[in-house]
């Protein structure tokens, strides 16, 4: 047995590590996208289907009941303060003689964009509205659903269209600005949410799948 002192434990362990940065990673490492995929479930394409229908059911209720809950400035001005095209949505520019292909990334681009700002949303509301019941309540089952869409997404591209990674930016966090841009970021998200949902619906009967 070879003996090691304990001061040179650190040191070996140190040399280790930076070997171990130093290598090339595998051609073959899977992507975080498609990584620890299960096999997708055989009713996906209906679910995917379904899950954007219920989204589109429920956009505009959403959008109302946040309103109702900002303030009036809000309520009168709703279209100068709300405007959609200042929000850092996704641009959904798809239409029905797109691939099929290119309808999943681009709603998926969206879900997972959708999915961090009702994040931030929530947390915003939880402080601003904390006896919001209805609007807490509604931003959460948006938020399950959507993450559910994502999921089904993810499979989709991961094994039927073999996209491993798609590029999303995301909206500015709103946790270190003022009230009425937290309230304003919101609405103009949801008001984007409710337009984008809607052509997404109007693009995905079954067949197109």
């Amino acid at each position: 047995m070879t003996f090691i002192p304990a001061g040179a434990v650190p040191l070996l362990l140190l040399i280790h590590c930076r070997l171990a940065e130093g290598k090339a990673l595998p051609v073959n490492t899977p992507s975080p996208m498609c990584e620890n995929l299960h096999l997708c479930k055989h009713n996906v394409v209906e679910q995917t289907h379904k899950l954007v229908a219920s989204l589109n059911e429920t956009a505009q209720r959403l959008f109302s009941v946040y309103l109702a809950f900002q303030g009036d400035a809000f309520s009168s001005h709703m279209d100068e303060v709300c405007n959609a095209n200042t929000s850092y949505f996704p641009a959904f520019h798809v239409n029905r003689t797109s691939h099929k292909k290119e309808i999943m990334v681009a709603l998926y681009r969206v879900s997972v964009f959708l999915n961090a700002s009702l994040g931030n949303i929530t947390r915003d509301q939880k402080e601003l509205n904390p006896t919001a019941k209805e609007l807490l309540e509604q931003l959460h089952n948006t938020t399950k659903t959507t993450r559910g869409l994502i999921s089904n997404l993810t499979c989709l591209l991961c094994t039927k269209y073999s996209v491993s990674h798609v590029d999303v930016t995301y909206g500015k966090n709103s946790k270190d600005i003022g009230t009425f841009k937290k309230k304003q970021q919101g609405c103009q998200v949801l008001r984007r949410y409710v337009q984008v949902i809607s052509q997404a619906a109007q693009l995905l009967p079954p067949h197109l799948l």
